[in-house]
């Protein structure tokens, strides 16, 4: 049975960082592509970043040049930087494979202050 496990979440003021990770059991990450997601209060979840098999990352304008998506294959675990942190980033972290999701994790709770 697959299972992702978010963590790394917290209160943050804006300018500051936080590391997020997704550490999988059930499933090889490093044999699929990633994603993460985000869902604010009160909107859809959302997607923001994409890691393929080959390494290769693309994100969305939104957190463009500020969140950077990485994997670990050894720790079968993938991680997201984020830098420079806006009040707007305040959302529930997810990951999860792309295109056919597994099932959902509890995520992780992100808030920035201003």
């Amino acid at each position: 049975q697959v299972q992702l496990v978010e963590s790394g979440g917290g209160l943050v003021q804006a300018g500051g960082s936080l590391r997020l990770s997704c550490r999988a059991s059930g499933i090889s990450l490093s044999g699929n592509y990633l994603a993460w997601y985000r869902q604010a209060p009160g909107k859809q979840r959302e997607y923001i970043a994409l890691i393929t098999r080959d390494g290769n990352t693309s994100a969305v304008d939104s957190v463009k040049g500020r969140f950077t998506i990485s994997r670990d294959s050894a720790e079968n675990t993938v991680y997201l930087q984020m830098n420079d942190l806006k009040p707007e980033d305040t959302a529930v972290y997810y990951c999860n494979t792309i295109p056919r999701p597994n099932p959902w994790g509890q995520g992780t709770q992100v808030t920035v202050s201003s």
